[in-house]
């Protein structure tokens, strides 16, 4: 039946290829018909696929649109979003690593700490937690959104400093950017509506997928040896 057909979303952009990745692993052969494709193909007629922005998934799941879905810790708090945490997935585009949202300065600034920044302008993707940072400082700060290329409009004045998303800190050290705080931890979550998790057989079926993805990441940091 349609209405048990399991609608999941999955995360486009940065995530995609490890998201892709971890399903093989788990036994599923998902793929694309082409680069332009929202829409996944994928060997369960039991899972409906959709390719959606990590950013903006959780307002989906929540809403209902879709019963479940992946994408990042930050993003689920940025949109205040109410959803069931299903599990936490432990993998990011570049390994099987949490990642950060820093707070970052050129380091010709001086600045050592948040409180330098009083009055100044900081510029962000992520603006609803950075603001609630701020404000917990009790630093006023001018919060800007950005687009992408964060860390040019820092280094080249445009803003004194930059919430930045990093995995291993190499893009903010070849910008001559020092990071004076971490904003948030993320790590990838799988999340649901609280109507598909209580349908039993949907739940179910998230389970067994959790399961199955779990299994596919806790093998990536083993080694296989024949003797």
């Amino acid at each position: 039946m349609k209405n048990k057909v399991l609608k999941i979303g999955l995360p486009k952009g940065s995530l995609q290829e490890a998201t892709f990745k971890i399903f093989r692993k788990a036994g599923f052969n998902l793929s694309l018909s082409s680069e332009r494709s929202y829409f996944p193909s994928i060997d369960d007629p039991q899972i409906e696929p959709v390719l959606l922005r990590a950013q903006e998934m959780s307002r989906y799941v929540a809403d209902g649109a879709l019963d479940c879905g992946i994408t990042g810790n930050d993003w689920i708090l940025e949109n205040n979003s109410k959803v069931v945490r299903v599990a936490d997935l432990l993998y990011a585009k570049q390994g099987l690593n949490k990642v950060r949202w820093v707070l970052a300065v050129p380091e010709s600034s001086g600045i050592k700490s948040v409180k330098g920044l009083n009055g100044k302008r900081v510029a962000t993707e992520l603006v609803n937690v950075t603001k609630e940072y701020f404000r917990k400082n009790k630093v006023k700060v001018d919060i800007e959104f950005s687009w992408g290329a964060t860390e040019v409009k820092v280094s080249s004045g445009l803003v004194d400093a930059i919430v930045e998303l990093t995995e291993t800190g190499r893009s903010l050290k070849a910008n001559k950017l020092i990071e004076i705080a971490t904003i948030c931890e993320s790590t990838t979550q799988f999340i649901s509506n609280t109507r598909a998790w209580n349908d039993q057989l949907k739940r179910s079926k998230m389970e067994e997928l959790v399961l199955l993805l779990r299994g596919a990441i806790a093998a990536e940091a083993k080694v296989g040896l024949k003797m």
